[in-house]
């Protein structure tokens, strides 16, 4: 098959066949964990570069001393949030991102992520991608999950996955894979949230560093 599916006109029923798939094989993923939009932003940004095991447990820590609220964390020293998000890893970054992105949260919706969410996509993602500490995936993560806006969002087991089977190149940009979805696919936030979900766990499972083909229900595709 051709390394840039985006050019075929195929593509759309080549990315619905295997959704389908992955639907079929591994069932709802019903993601993205989290009580409040703003847990889920804190997640999205906690989770660069650790598992989500740890990820959890500074979430759960942070709600039972009831500091699950954008004031109450704003407010907190940066050295008191750091031994905080300790479990997370690289923990002194991670404060400081978090810091940045409460500070853009207040400065553009007076720390609400409902008023924020009121901002059109195409303005309010170059606005979060501005925020030091705040990538595509983590900006994308945060606007699909916890905003609910129609962006596609890209992780490296969506890369491996198409890679591998031949869809598209094994260094193609972020941006380049992210348009691929979302101009062969309806913009339908549901969609979006479980398609992500659904390449996440086909890494997990079976599209590994190391490939554990037999079995894996992507075989065949496309």
């Amino acid at each position: 098959m051709e390394k840039n599916a985006g050019s075929r006109r195929g593509t759309p029923a080549l990315l619905r066949a295997l959704y389908n798939r992955l639907f079929d094989a591994f069932g709802p993923q019903g993601w993205w964990p989290g009580e409040t939009p703003f847990e889920v932003a804190l997640g999205a940004i906690l989770t660069q570069n650790t598992n989500w095991q740890n990820v959890a447990r500074v979430l759960e820590h942070l709600k039972a001393r009831g500091l699950m609220d954008p004031l109450r964390l704003h407010r907190l020293p940066a050295a008191e949030l750091a031994a905080l998000l300790r479990p997370t890893g690289y923990y002194h970054l991670k404060a400081e991102r978090v810091q940045h992105f409460l500070a853009f949260l207040w400065e553009r919706a007076q720390g609400s992520l409902d008023r924020l969410a009121e901002e059109p996509l195409e303005s309010l993602r170059p606005a979060l991608l501005k925020v030091k500490g705040v990538g595509p995936e983590t900006a994308d993560s945060i606007l699909l999950y916890a905003l609910q806006k129609p962006t596609f969002v890209v992780d490296a087991y969506t890369l491996r996955v198409l890679s591998r089977h031949g869809v598209v190149a094994e260094k193609t940009p972020y941006e380049e894979l992210r348009r691929l979805f979302m101009e062969h696919l309806p913009p339908e936030v549901p969609l979006y949230q479980e398609y992500h979900a659904l390449l996440v766990g086909l890494g997990k499972e079976f599209c590994r560093p190391r490939p554990r083909c037999a079995g894996c229900p992507a075989a065949g595709w496309p």
